[in-house]
């Protein structure tokens, strides 16, 4: 990780902060319900495991078709504007799961959403990093973790009040996100910055400069999608209700938002690199540990203590990537994350699926663990690698 760009102090853009945060938050409650809805309104109707980490991946794919198309549609149209075609597509996305029910159909609207939701993410973490200066870098790239994955426990709140036999849930959810989408244009006409756009080229520029960066997000979205795709039909196949099995998704996301604004402190005080390493640690031992507890509690402790530890090499990278990035490179960058997260988040649902097929359904979060913890000792390893580099 080199190209560190010194910044001047500057005040913080709030309505560009404030519009990217509550963007990201919308993104976020459409993901955290629609990723354990779809999962288990799909077991209902007995499809495979396959089948539906199968229809995760449409998502995934979704995301990353869209990180190929970002720098030339940045060059059209103008980056707020592109955020907010972003929430309307994701309303449109939504307002189809609720209108049909045909597996495949879903499966395009799955990655219509993932277009979409692409365009919202490698925006506005490039809008965010525009508009706060490195002095705050990591207690608003805290904040901005704070919402996200404070939609993430919203989100799932939906199944128990409405259920998952009728589209209310994905309706409603719609209509939130339109919302949404008018609200960021009311701040984005008081914003005093724009997300920058991309130059061709650049984002497998930012891939070979930043592998790092990259491969934090890519274990980030492996840990992420497994836990909110493949877990909730873990916890119903060995025997918990419907209803527990989205509460603990809600579980992992809350404190995972209170956590966040405490990783940022830590980011601008203590040392990133060590943060990261330490988040993904506790990630991969926390994943491991869940099929060899018992209790209720003690299992969403677990899963409480693994979503904070795995959002936080998000964070990390976030903060990172703003600190040594300046200008058009932070969309590229920002590209670079969506592609890793779309690799990586196709690699935890049709892994982790697979695992539970082939071998039972304690095999999907043991393998979940260890996927994190190879990531890690490999960020360990690199980082080692540049500092006996620049010592010599």
């Amino acid at each position: 990780m080199t190209h560190a760009i010194p910044v001047d102090d500057f005040a913080p853009d709030k309505a560009a902060i404030a519009a990217v945060i509550i963007g990201v938050t919308a993104f976020a409650v459409a993901q955290g319900l629609t990723y354990p809805l779809i999962s288990l309104v799909l077991e209902h109707r007995n499809v495979s495991p396959s089948l539906i980490g199968f229809n995760a991946g449409c998502f995934a794919a979704g995301l990353a078709t869209a990180t190929f198309a970002v720098g030339w549609l940045s060059r059209l149209v103008r980056g707020d504007r592109l955020i907010v075609a972003g929430l309307v597509g994701c309303a449109l996305s939504l307002s189809v799961f609720a209108s049909f029910d045909n597996f495949w159909i879903w499966c395009i609207a799955r990655f219509c959403l993932g277009v979409c939701v692409s365009l919202i993410f490698m925006l506005s973490e490039a809008w965010l990093n525009t508009a706060c200066p490195d002095r705050l870098r990591g207690r608003i790239s805290g904040l901005y973790g704070a919402g996200m994955c404070g939609g993430f426990a919203a989100g799932p709140l939906a199944i128990p009040l409405f259920g998952t036999e009728q589209g209310f849930a994905f309706a409603l959810l719609a209509v939130y996100v339109a919302c949404v989408a008018f609200l960021t244009v009311i701040l984005s006409r008081r914003a005093r910055t724009q997300p920058e756009q991309a130059v061709s080229g650049a984002l497998f520029k930012f891939i070979r400069s930043a592998p790092i960066l990259i491969g934090m997000v890519a274990a980030f979205a492996f840990a992420d999608i497994a836990a909110i795709s493949a877990m909730p039909v873990y916890f119903v196949r060995l025997g918990y209700s419907e209803a527990f099995a989205a509460v603990s998704v809600t579980v992992l996301a809350l404190p995972t938002a209170l956590a966040q604004p405490v990783v940022g402190w830590f980011l601008d005080k203590t040392s990133r690199s060590g943060v990261a390493v330490c988040s993904g640690c506790l990630a991969g031992l926390s994943f491991i540990a869940i099929p060899f507890l018992q209790s209720q509690a003690a299992i969403l402790i677990a899963f409480g203590i693994m979503g904070a530890a795995s959002f936080s090499l998000y964070t990390c990278a976030l903060t990172i990537l703003g600190e040594r990035y300046a200008g058009d490179t932070l969309v590229a960058g920002s590209a670079a994350f969506a592609l890793a997260y779309a690799v990586g988040s196709a690699a935890g649902s049709t892994t982790v699926g697979a695992a539970m097929d082939i071998y039972s359904p304690a095999a999907g979060p043991i393998a979940a663990g260890s996927v994190v913890l190879a990531f890690t000792a490999w960020f360990v390893v690199s980082l080692l690698r540049q500092r006996l580099h620049r010592s010599r």
